[in-house]
């Protein structure tokens, strides 16, 4: 399900999307709480219940998280709103 701009996810606001695939959808967000922007994954809803997809899901977000990279964005926080599980990342460019 697409989030409109000005959804809250947990601390996030939806600022608008960014894509989106078969693993999930992308969305430029806002944290307030650091005043920074933030790219957030979002496993679809359809998924969630799919033992598979989210070890999938969660693969990919330490994989991710342990690597450092100007180039590659820094996982900091994986969690779920309302069943869908959401990866946030501070995007590489800031």
């Amino acid at each position: 399900m697409a989030q409109a701009v000005g959804t809250k996810l947990g601390p996030y606001e939806i600022v608008g999307t960014l894509g989106a695939g078969g693993m999930g959808e992308v969305y430029r967000a806002r944290d307030p709480r650091l005043g920074r922007e933030v790219a957030i994954k979002v496993l679809p809803a359809g998924y969630s219940t799919d033992p598979e997809r989210l070890r999938r899901f969660e693969q990919e977000a330490r994989a991710t998280a342990a690597l450092n990279h100007p180039n590659i964005l820094a996982v900091f926080d994986i969690g779920s709103q309302e069943g869908s599980p959401r990866l946030p990342g501070i995007p590489a460019s800031g």
